[in-house]
């Protein structure tokens, strides 16, 4: 990875062992979690958020995939936060509208140093999507990515299905992911040299 705006974090617990290396500057996107679906959400941020992204994880998922999901939330968000660094010159505030068929997500992110979760998602959604993926921790995903990372973010479902219809618990999930990392792409996108804060420091 390149030796500017990275980060390498490495969390061990009695309940997981989780290595995260992100480059904001781009790379390839390598993730095996042990959770298909979060391999597949977590691929959907490195790609579309233009950042190389490497993340390996050996979880208790014996007992279910709580921790693996909640871990590695915890250390991208370190690992994010990392490779802002001081954040001087970045865009600092940025949004992304991601429709997916019948779903309509926005993501808006502010690089603020104050961590700041909302999540607005239908309720009803099928409990699980694949064999491990509980739909209910889509939501604590973003929590703790947001704290960790110290940035404030929202997310909101805006639609979730056709009229009258069940909605779709992968594309709601999906276009979340796609919509965050659109928004956290243009956010550290560099536009000058300064710290974007009257404060002098985020």
């Amino acid at each position: 990875m390149s030796s500017t705006r990275t980060g390498r974090i490495e969390r061990v617990t009695g309940e997981t062992k989780v290595l995260v290396e992100l480059d904001l500057a781009g790379g390839p996107v390598q993730v095996a979690t042990g959770v298909g679906f979060y391999d597949h959400m977590l691929h959907q941020l490195g790609k579309h958020g233009g950042f190389g992204l490497h993340v390996a994880v050996e979880g208790d998922l014996y007992i279910d995939a709580h921790h693996t999901l909640e871990d590695t939330a915890i250390a991208l968000g370190e690992a994010f936060g990392q490779a802002l660094g001081e954040k001087a010159g970045v865009r600092r505030f940025a949004d992304a509208l991601v429709p997916l068929d019948e779903v309509l997500v926005q993501a808006v992110v502010d690089l603020s140093g104050r961590p700041y979760c909302v999540h607005d998602e239908p309720l009803g959604l099928a409990p699980t999507i694949g064999p491990l993926y509980p739909t209910s921790m889509t939501r604590h995903i973003w929590e703790s990515f947001a704290h960790h990372a110290r940035i404030t973010l929202h997310v909101s479902v805006l639609r979730a299905a056709r009229p009258g219809a069940q909605p779709d618990a992968h594309h709601v999930v999906e276009a979340q992911f796609k919509a965050v990392a659109r928004a956290l792409r243009d956010a550290v996108r560099i536009e000058g040299t300064e710290v974007p804060s009257t404060k002098g420091v985020l």
